[in-house]
């Protein structure tokens, strides 16, 4: 996952302590794509302590040679489909993230929720100028 997000140059790239930790700690809210032994695709979530009902999806990425066959949304299907007590799925997106912004109003039409943003984290709060991460809402998910 770590190789994978550090290639694939779109995402902010975390220690790979923080990948294998995720990963081992939060395995019922992660996936992980793979193509004959490679890792060609990961979602990385967890549910919030306070919001039980929520699941939080903190990156999704797939290698380039793997995109358009609709590999995000698959493992957005699996997770949802696979937490029968989660009704919200919430993630952070920045304003130029077209690609993400995209794949969760997708994936919203499909479940026939709403799609909802509120403020998130803005960027002021960052340290080292990183723009401001709106968070998203998907809300009321349905199975499929």
């Amino acid at each position: 996952m770590w190789r994978l997000a550090r290639d694939g140059g779109e995402l902010d790239l975390n220690s790979s302590y923080a990948y294998l930790v995720l990963a081992e700690d939060f395995a019922s809210t992660c996936r992980v794509a793979v193509s004959g032994a490679e890792v060609v695709g990961f979602l990385l979530g967890y549910q919030p302590p306070e919001r039980t009902s929520s699941v939080f999806v903190w990156q999704v990425a797939v290698r380039g040679d793997q995109r358009g066959r609709r590999l995000a949304r698959r493992m957005l299907d699996d997770l949802v489909d696979g937490l029968p007590g989660v009704h919200t799925l919430e993630a952070t997106v920045t304003e130029d993230n077209t690609a993400s912004r995209r794949l969760f109003a997708s994936f919203a039409r499909s479940r026939g929720a709403e799609l909802t943003w509120s403020a998130g984290l803005l960027a002021e709060a960052f340290p080292d100028g990183q723009d401001a991460e709106p968070r998203l809402h998907i809300s009321p998910l349905t199975r499929s």
